[in-house]
């Protein structure tokens, strides 16, 4: 892995001109001091406090590592292909969708958390994450603090793809919420055993601006009572509940976080059943509006055969037949697609209908070749348009 970033680090640095080298240094020495300040420095509170927070955890490693991959990968993501606004670049880089995640791909329920859609996306994860992070991973310790980030990340990602399974979701947001459950659990449990460790209100103080930040955006992005913001806090609280429980005293031993962990993967495992193997109703339109074209160039190209007396109207009838065949594969192929997401029933109830109906057509066109009859061919062309009509009902919904 090493060896691959350095060699993707060299590529880009030698296509670059000395001023973009010059600006990617300012931006990569400003991380670096962004990222000291988040593993040495204590949050701000009473001096006991803070003493006591670098007695029980000095390093806020596990924050600062967080911040790292995810800067890492929206530098990758800079100066990778796509626009960042692509959901099929987001959905490259491991943003989550339901076709892709459900069909063996789940380790995107992780990966989504590290990819962002632009600056502003990633400067409110960011900001909701480091501030908060470094009071509660000294406060917990690294590994439940970790647990509970990756849990409440996966299960909002997972309540997200149940929700809207065809829509692309990346971003931390998730996470961050679930860390501020934790807090809140963490100030409810510091509030019954008062001690050295109770979160003093001058520490509260020194969040806000992170949050404010981070709320704010995902108000604005997402609404209020968003998914995340629902899972997150949720996970977070729980889990608060069952780790903090001494944490005035001491942190949570490991067989508790281990168990809070096997928990979430039994959590994950009930509620991702249901969900395996979405349908991706999309690759079906796309391949039967490649039939559509293939099809209706060669019966062109033979028609005009036909018209030059190469061929006669029973090799043209033919033609239309063997092609009338295929729809009704492709029609019975459509009719054994199950898990079906909600939002794609009607693209795959109108895909259907245009197979039935231009198999229809082709099969009138056949007849009325082989017996010259000018109004069975006048059903045929009524047929034909109605079928394209479907079609292009389930080109439109697809772009939607």
């Amino acid at each position: 892995m090493m060896v691959f970033l350095a060699v993707v680090l060299g590529l880009v640095l030698r296509g670059m001109t000395p001023g973009e080298r010059t600006r990617l240094l300012y931006v990569v020495v400003g991380a670096l001091r962004f990222l000291w300040v988040a593993v040495t420095k204590a949050p701000d509170g009473s001096e006991p406090f803070q003493e006591a927070l670098r007695a029980r955890t000095r390093w806020a490693l596990v924050t600062a590592g967080l911040v790292a991959v995810n800067l890492t990968v929206y530098v990758l993501m800079l100066f990778g292909s796509g626009e960042l606004s692509d959901p099929q670049t987001i959905v490259s880089w491991g943003g989550s969708l339901g076709t892709r995640t459900t069909n063996g791909e789940w380790a995107r329920l992780v990966t989504m958390m590290f990819v962002h859609w632009g600056l502003l996306h990633l400067v409110a994860d960011l900001a909701g994450l480091v501030q908060t992070g470094r009071l509660l991973e000294r406060l917990v310790g690294p590994f439940a603090f970790a647990a509970v980030y990756l849990a409440s990340g996966i299960l909002a990602s997972l309540w997200s793809l149940a929700t809207h399974p065809v829509s692309v979701a990346a971003g931390a947001a998730g996470a961050v919420f679930g860390l501020y459950g934790l807090l809140l659990a963490s100030l409810g449990w510091g509030l019954v055993q008062r001690s050295a460790m109770t979160i003093p209100f001058a520490a509260l103080k020194g969040l806000w601006p992170g949050a404010a930040v981070f709320v704010v955006y995902n108000l604005l992005t997402e609404g209020l009572f968003s998914v995340s913001m629902q899972a997150g806090l949720v996970v977070g609280l729980v889990s608060g509940m069952v780790l903090a429980g001494r944490v005035i005293s001491q942190k949570p031993p490991v067989r508790r976080v281990c168990a809070a962990l096997a928990a979430t993967v039994a959590v994950v495992v009930v509620f991702a059943a249901p969900l395996r193997g979405l349908a991706d109703i999309t690759g079906e339109v796309a391949r039967v509006a490649e039939i559509e074209h293939r099809t209706a160039s060669a019966y062109d190209a033979a028609v005009a055969r036909f018209r030059s007396g190469r061929i006669d109207a029973k090799e043209l009838a033919g033609l239309a037949e063997a092609i009338a065949s295929e729809l009704q594969s492709s029609r019975t192929r459509l009719a054994s697609i199950g898990n079906v997401p909600h939002e794609h029933q009607t693209m795959l109830a109108d895909v259907t209908e245009y197979a039935r109906l231009r198999e229809e057509s082709w099969r009138l066109r056949a007849e009325g070749l082989r017996a010259g009859r000018l109004p069975t061919l006048q059903k045929a062309d009524i047929a034909q348009s109605r079928a394209l009509a479907a079609l292009s009902r389930t080109g439109s919904a697809a772009q939607n």
